[in-house]
This record gives structure tokens, sequence and C-alpha cells, in this order.
């Protein structure tokens, strides 16, 4: 998903800066950051309700499904 992200911004920047001329440039450090960042995130939100879940007791989860 952040790498998704990353191509489609970096597309839509591009053709942003030849819409309204300018030149652009993006540093290969822009593009580490944006996925350690992703990658960040997403461990965090996965990781999260992951440990949450675990905690709860089987039986009483499904018995409010």
């Amino acid at each position: 998903g952040g790498l998704i992200g990353i191509g489609l911004g970096t597309l839509l920047s591009w053709f942003v800066a030849n819409l309204v001329g300018w030149s652009l440039y993006i540093s290969y450090s822009s593009y580490i950051f944006a996925a350690g960042f992703s990658t960040l995130v997403g461990v965090f939100f996965g990781w999260y309700p992951a440990m949450k879940a675990s905690k709860l007791d089987p039986i009483e989860a499904l018995n409010y499904e």
C-alpha cells in the first residue's frame, strides 16, 4: 500500500509540476523517509488491534456476534 501511495504521489506531483511549468526534484531520501513512515504506520495499526484482540476471551467475544 505504501509503495502504491509513493508512486501515485510522485505521478501526481509530476503532473502538477508540468501543468504549472515548475521543475520537479524529489530526493532519494524523501522516498526512503516515505517508505519508512508508511511501514511504521502499517505496523502500528496492524499490531495494536492484533495485540488487543489477543487479550480477549474467544467465547466472550463470540457472544457479542
